[in-house]
């Protein structure tokens, strides 16, 4: 069925949730290429703190004592070079005990600051306690790049970002409508969006098909038949959420999200069918808030219960 992604809602079950928000102005200052990132007004943060969000991850390149340092500069656009990076724990040293997390040890997603050229990596732990991964940047301009990881030391999932500039003529694109079908390159497959994003909780369902027939077969991925990241328009706050445990392998894949304040985010899927990882983008509107309680009737009896 065909509904606005930023205007109609789609009551599901889900088990796994994922929750980022709290202050918009943390790291606004390195927008999307081109753009001036937006503010958060009072309302918003009001909005976020009753909701009982919390601050996205990515943000910043410390926290609880790790850090990420990104070994590798002088990315030129279009030519393929090793990146390398660090994690360093509270005691300064790399570290090297890290726990699986959704079937890796370390994701990495890299995205540009307008939300183009996303790309999710699983680079391979050194003994020296350097991550390393081919990597190649299409386009030139700034780039963020998020570390998910959770360390065996700590026993909780963090999400460390920091930026890195490839070379080359930069050419900004612009972030794509909202809409609730993205089609995946030139390979038939087309996913439906249907849910009403809003601050705080929101039910998300992907319905993936090819050639217009449902998909009843997909493949896992990252333990699961998919997997979302989240990046909202400005700082680049981001969200990675796993759908709930499903027997049935498609057509839909179940999400939860929490998002944090009001405004442009940009959804990535990736699902794997025929032994192929494909990604279908999203740009989503999240209204300021959810649906609101009626107001009590005048007329009622005194005690809020008035129809």
């Amino acid at each position: 069925m065909g509904i606005s992604t930023a205007a109609k809602l789609g009551g599901f079950a889900v088990v796994a949730v994922a929750v980022f928000g709290g202050a918009y102005g943390i790291g606004t200052a390195v927008g999307p290429v081109g753009t001036t990132p937006p503010a958060a007004s009072s309302a918003s943060s009001a909005s976020s703190a009753s909701s009982g969000v919390h601050e996205p991850g990515g943000l910043r390149a410390s926290e609880r004592g790790y850090t990420l340092a990104v070994n590798t500069t002088g990315f030129v656009e279009g030519q393929p070079r090793q990146l390398e990076f660090r994690i360093t724990g509270p005691d300064g040293a790399a570290v090297t005990a890290f726990d699986p997390n959704h079937d890796r040890r370390m994701h990495l997603i890299m995205a540009r600051r307008d939300l183009s050229g996303y790309q999710h990596l699983h680079p391979a732990l050194g003994a020296d306690g350097v991550w390393r991964v081919p990597a190649a940047f299409a386009d030139a301009g700034e780039y963020r790049l998020f570390a998910d990881f959770v360390p065996r030391a700590l026993k909780q999932n963090l999400t460390l970002g920091a930026g890195i500039s490839v070379s080359g003529d930069p050419r900004p694109v612009p972030l794509p409508p909202p809409s609730d079908i993205a089609h995946v390159d030139e390979s038939g497959y087309a996913v439906r969006l249907s849910g009403h994003p809003v601050v705080g909780e929101a039910k998300l369902v992907l319905s993936v098909s090819r050639g217009g027939t449902p998909v009843t077969d997909l493949q896992r991925y990252l333990g699961a038949y998919g997997h979302l990241v989240a990046l909202r328009e400005g700082d680049l706050g981001y969200l990675h959420v796993h759908p709930e445990p499903s027997a049935v392998a498609g057509p839909d894949i179940t999400f939860s999200a929490a998002f944090p304040s009001a405004g442009r985010y940009r959804l990535y899927l990736d699902f794997q069918h025929g032994g192929v990882v494909r990604t279908a983008e999203f740009t989503v509107t999240v209204g300021d808030t959810g649906p609101q309680p009626p107001a009590p009737s005048k007329a009622g009896d005194g005690h809020g219960h008035g129809h």
